[in-house]
């Protein structure tokens, strides 16, 4: 059975002597704003909601290439493998209809049916194909930090040469390394029960979200990220009582104040009680 109500949702999480997010056209410095506020893309938390889903057991249709658990070496290949996806001729008209494939593979993969995807389709005519939209009902907003971010830049020695017979010093490659000090941020979500309707996304698969969020950075660690250093503070979390919603999302946002330490103020919406859940 599908999601009978709406939900909204906030993160607060904190980030110290951290990249949260770099951007490879910048150095991969850290991701800012016009007004120098950290960025965390919608993006890049959706890939750490998917990371905590597959450790948890979850069948990931996007994974990361460092995660993969079943040796694909692209989504294409997942798709069609008989062992690992829904096999080739579920994406051929000829044998399978659409609406059918986006049915397995709403099924199957728990990020398809929360977030969407797109699968290339074999039309009918010989070379044709269309493009098959999946709507998740999840949606993430990119998260920004509650005040401008300080970034220290440090140059770092990436790597050394591994040839030569070591009766010469081998040349160090020099790089920089980037790192927000300190820093607050917040983003916002919500789940839609009219588009879990279309992919079969339950109150069951909502409560798997509900229980990964506060653990959304554990095993992320990295040298840009050390263990620790970014923190989910606390998930607020409103359970409406109908389909449509009392409240819109930007209402039910708007009630929610952060301040740059980190504490927050939550107004009170009649009819609609928010949940404040620890981050681990």
């Amino acid at each position: 059975m599908s999601l009978n109500t709406k939900i909204d949702f906030a993160i607060i999480f904190t980030v110290k002597n951290a990249n949260p997010n770099g951007d490879p056209l910048n150095g991969n410095r850290p991701r800012t704003d016009y007004d120098g506020h950290g960025e965390v893309t919608d993006v890049c938390l959706k890939r750490k909601v998917r990371d905590r889903l597959q450790s948890d057991g979850h069948a990931i249709f996007v994974q990361s290439d460092e995660k993969k658990t079943d040796g694909m070496t692209s989504l294409q290949n997942r798709a069609y493998s008989d062992e690992f996806g829904l096999g080739k001729d579920a994406f051929d008209s000829k044998k399978t209809p659409p609406s059918s494939t986006l049915k397995l593979a709403c099924k199957k993969w728990f990020d398809v049916r929360a977030f969407g995807q797109i699968f290339a389709y074999k039309g009918d005519k010989s070379g044709d194909g269309v493009s098959l939209p999946i709507r998740g009902p999840v949606t993430i907003q990119s998260a920004f930090s509650i005040d401008p971010v300080s970034i220290t830049s440090t140059q770092i020695t990436k790597s050394v040469s591994g040839e030569g017979d070591g009766s010469k010093k081998s040349s160090d490659t020099m790089g920089m390394k980037h790192r927000v000090d300190r820093a607050v941020y917040v983003t916002y979500g919500a789940i839609t029960p009219q588009l879990a309707e279309k992919t079969g996304f339950s109150d069951e698969d909502a409560k798997l979200i509900k229980a990964v969020l506060p653990r959304m950075f554990e095993g992320d660690a990295s040298s840009a990220r050390p263990e620790g250093s970014m923190t989910v503070e606390k998930v607020i979390w409103w359970q409406h009582s109908s389909k449509a919603g009392q409240y819109s999302s930007a209402k039910v946002h708007r009630t929610l104040t952060v301040n740059p330490d980190g504490s927050y103020q939550l107004a009170t919406l009649p009819g609609l009680a928010a949940q404040e859940i620890d981050g681990f």
